[in-house]
């Protein structure tokens, strides 16, 4: 599950104040500046041909989504922000995510992919799919639904986040149990306000908070 923090907390699994990470600009339909901030965690959407991903642009300008420049240059995919300034791509068409459905990743910055696979392969038991230095791809068992991408990112470019993984033991009943193995294999525990709530915010080893979900 994935959950999106708003700027005073959030509708899902945890509730939080986002943290500022890099400012960068949106234009919005009459060109207007719109500051967004780019956070270590965003979505990718997956489209099926070059005419799908110029109508999902413009449908998605359409819902109060704006053109972002992060930096990116002239590529093939489009960055977006949404209403709130959380930024997101829509991809152009890519075999290897011809059968993801609309999300086709949710990609993390961070140091060190390896590290992050061998934390969060054994955390969710998910497939690796790829693995370098650079870049490291991790998928369900079954091979549907999204990928989960780590992308080595220059130290000054980590910043905090917005999107935030949620997990469920199975059975639910063993969140307990499921925590302290999360815990074994390097997460913390994360106090980000939370108060007295059903869930367990923890800590990955690069400090990406995440949610362990129990019955509630």
């Amino acid at each position: 599950m994935i959950s999106a923090d708003r700027g005073h907390g959030c509708r899902g699994a945890v509730v939080r104040s986002a943290r500022q990470g890099e400012v960068v600009q949106a234009c919005d339909a009459e060109h207007r500046v719109v500051h967004t901030v780019e956070y270590r965690v965003h979505i990718e959407l997956a489209t099926t041909s070059d005419a799908h991903q110029a109508e999902l642009v413009a449908r998605l300008k359409e819902l109060g989504a704006t053109t972002a420049d992060v930096g990116q240059g002239h590529v093939p995919w489009t960055v977006m922000a949404d209403p709130e300034g959380n930024v997101f791509s829509v991809l152009e068409p890519r075999e290897l995510y011809r059968d993801t459905g609309p999300i086709a990743a949710v990609v993390v910055d961070c140091a060190d992919p390896r590290a992050m696979v061998r934390f969060w392969g054994d955390a969710i038991d998910w497939t690796v799919h790829e693995l370098t230095d650079d870049r490291a791809l991790l998928r369900s068992v079954e091979g549907v639904g999204p990928y989960l991408e780590f992308r080595r990112t220059p130290d000054d470019k980590v910043v905090w986040n917005r999107v935030h993984l949620d997990v469920m033991s199975n059975p639910v009943e063993d969140q307990a149990r499921e925590v302290t193995r999360l815990e074994g294999l390097g997460a913390t525990r994360a106090d980000v306000g939370q108060g007295d709530v059903s869930w367990v915010v923890l800590a990955d080893p690069e400090g990406n908070e995440f949610c362990v979900l129990g019955r509630g």
